[in-house]
């Protein structure tokens, strides 16, 4: 009995220690309700909008990507395709259908069938008011496990035109002179990954107050 009473808390010690590692290695995932930025993963800059319009195309509101990593102008609030499919906290999982709503402006992230206008690819822009736009702002998450992992690179797929979000690295001039041209591509390649950067993120937890911050 001494010898077991000697052995037990090295035992919980180890069991500890094994749990302390398993919380390390667990990888993050992003969550429904949270607030970020995304990186394309290719061309080192940041999914971004304001209000300025295209002068072609739709003329709706433009996405662009900007390499300043402390522009406000570039959070972006995952949402679920309907409102209550994404419950607050929740891990959004692969092939799961979100919107992404552009925080200063509501406007949800959107693709139709227009050129781009400097690469002639699919036009992306912001649509909608207060985060109510259509059926054209729903958009896949692919990535290859069971959740999107904030340290993945992962893709986003339209659902409704089957494109991907991409940029090839065409640079606009006045009056944005420098913001890269973003666009919907029909083939998956380098081009279209995306990776969670800077935000707010939900942890699933019923307190709405519990959030990580990066």
């Amino acid at each position: 009995m001494r010898g077991g009473c000697r052995l037990l808390p090295l035992l919980l010690l180890a069991l500890l220690r094994g749990l302390c590692r398993g919380r390390e290695a667990a990888p993050a995932a992003v969550t429904c309700g949270s607030v970020l930025k995304l990186i394309n993963t290719r061309h080192s800059v940041r999914l971004h909008s304001h209000e300025v319009k295209y002068g072609s195309g739709s003329g709706q509101q433009s996405v662009t990507g900007v390499e300043a990593s402390d522009d406000a102008n570039s959070y972006w609030r995952i949402r679920g395709k309907t409102d209550g499919s994404c419950q607050r906290g929740t891990p959004v999982k692969c092939g799961q259908a979100i919107r992404l709503t552009h925080v200063n402006t509501g406007k949800n992230l959107h693709t139709h069938h227009f050129p781009s206008p400097l690469s002639s690819n699919q036009e992306v822009s912001a649509f909608g008011d207060d985060g109510e736009g259509d059926d054209l702002d729903i958009w896949i998450v692919q990535c290859s496990g069971t959740y999107w992992e904030r340290e993945d690179a992962v893709r986003f797929k339209h659902v409704g035109t089957e494109v991907f979000l991409s940029i090839t690295g065409e640079q606009y001039g006045h009056p944005i002179r420098g913001q890269r041209e973003v666009h919907g591509m029909p083939t998956a390649n380098h081009h279209n990954y995306w990776k969670a950067m800077e935000g707010i993120f939900i942890k699933p937890s019923m307190d709405p107050a519990r959030h990580d911050e990066l």
